[in-house]
């Protein structure tokens, strides 16, 4: 089980006088950008007073097809950190790689300066090979950086383009990609599954190219747990929870909620049958958060089911919003399930509604979530609808249970384990070791 929440707010300094966040961020939905926040706001408390974001222009998001919140109601960042989305190098007749050009050369910018900075990408392709990059070029240059850099992987890195290269004989492509890793001075995955597919991925590599890759990743990589803003989600969640329940009409206790991107790996398509099958859950409403392109498919599949008008599709909720909907909600459903594109390799939402006092979370075996919600949850296999609508008309069958206090600090000392403050300590620390080993060798 995880350690409780502790607060970690004091005066501690740190030798690290600037932090860099090279993500997709705001508003793009996504987990990660907003342990990109998560992690930049703890900086900030650890001491670090200069944080700069660096992510992709608003243009080239719309094009990209990535599902995006209403950007007048994301959430403001800090002070002290910097969002900042560089304008791309060159013209139409550079087809390709002009924003990544763009982003690794605000990153020279930052760290030509010689003050001492960490730099963490989240994502591997392209934010880490962004990031080293800018950092090798500022070396060649001469500006003798004073950088510690850490890549941390998500899963569909693995899923999306180690695997996709592996299973299209593009093995090059692999290479180069775990290379670009381990190039890093730390290197981290989001959960012990993630690590356990770089593993598994780097043997397959090594099996065909003849590399080694295998055993600096058994070696190197270790677990570092998405950064979750525990108090947003306890706190805030009952202080705005009536308020956000009066303005979508909803009732407290009075719905299912799923809360992420519309897209075939998270099963909501399951989440739907299992919600129009099972009788107790069927009297609620279902409430589906989020934008994505399974949106149209979704809405049918609910009007073809004849719940259409027990199931309500939100598309626009905001930041301020998220944690309050999760408090009301009497199941909160996180029913993934793997796709070759995609595996959920943590499972973000499912930690936020176990904070945010959800009645029940119910979600999957697949990938991270058991390391995500730990006995606090009930899982169940992927791809089961029957035992989906077993476990949601179990929990919707009655009012939350007279144990429900007990269970709610379970989930929180579950959940608490995941705060920013202790994950980014964690990274902060490692980093700091590495950064004095190098330079005692460099002394040396």
């Amino acid at each position: 089980m995880n350690p409780p929440i502790i607060d970690l707010r004091d005066d501690s300094t740190s030798p690290f006088a600037r932090l860099v966040i090279v993500v997709r961020a705001d508003p793009v939905i996504c987990g990660h950008a907003g342990e990109a926040r998560n992690l930049a706001e703890a900086a900030l408390a650890r001491g670090i007073d200069d944080v700069h974001i660096l992510t992709w222009p608003l243009d080239r998001l719309a094009e990209s097809g990535l599902p995006l919140k209403p950007l007048d109601r994301v959430a403001p960042y800090g002070d002290g950190i910097h969002v900042e989305r560089p304008d791309p190098v060159g013209d139409y007749r550079v087809p390709d790689g002009r924003w990544s050009a763009g982003l690794a050369g605000r990153l020279v910018e930052l760290v030509a300066d010689g003050r001492p900075t960490l730099v963490m990408s989240l994502y591997l392709e392209p934010h880490t090979s962004i990031v080293v990059d800018a950092v090798d070029s500022a070396r060649r240059a001469g500006l003798d950086p004073d950088v510690t850099t850490i890549a941390e992987a998500v899963g569909s890195d693995v899923t999306n383009v180690v695997r996709s290269c592996l299973d299209e004989g593009r093995h090059g492509a692999a290479v180069r990609l775990l290379a670009t890793y381990l190039a890093n001075d730390h290197v981290v995955a989001v959960s012990d599954y993630t690590r356990q597919l770089i593993v598994e991925s780097a043997e397959r590599i090594d099996e065909v190219m003849g590399t080694q890759f295998a055993s600096s990743c058994r070696r190197r990589v270790g677990v570092s747990y998405p950064a979750i803003a525990t108090d947003e989600f306890t706190t805030t969640a009952r202080r705005v929870k009536d308020e956000v329940l009066a303005s979508r009409g909803l009732v407290d206790d009075g719905y299912v909620l799923s809360l992420c991107r519309l897209t075939p790996a998270k099963g909501l398509d399951d989440l739907i049958r299992a919600h129009a099958e099972a009788p107790a859950a069927r009297r609620l409403t279902l409430v589906i958060a989020g934008r994505g392109p399974d949106g149209d498919r979704l809405r049918s599949l609910a009007d073809e089911l004849g719940t259409g008008d027990h199931v309500r599709f939100l598309d626009d909720v905001d930041d301020d919003e998220k944690a309050g909907l999760m408090a009301g909600a009497r199941v909160y459903a996180l029913p993934s399930k793997p796709r070759r594109e995609f595996v959920e390799t943590f499972g973000i939402s499912a930690v936020e509604a176990l904070l945010a006092g959800s009645g029940t979370v119910i979600t999957t075996t697949t990938g991270g979530l058991p390391e995500a919600v730990g006995s606090a949850g009930v899982l169940i296999a992927p791809d089961d609808v029957a035992a989906l609508t077993s476990a949601l008309d179990s929990a919707c069958a009655d009012a939350r249970l007279d144990d429900a206090p007990a269970r709610a600090r379970v989930a929180r000392v579950q959940a608490g384990g995941f705060d920013r403050r202790l994950v980014f300590a964690r990274l902060h620390d490692d980093a700091v070791k590495i950064r004095a080993g190098r330079r005692a060798d460099l002394a040396a």
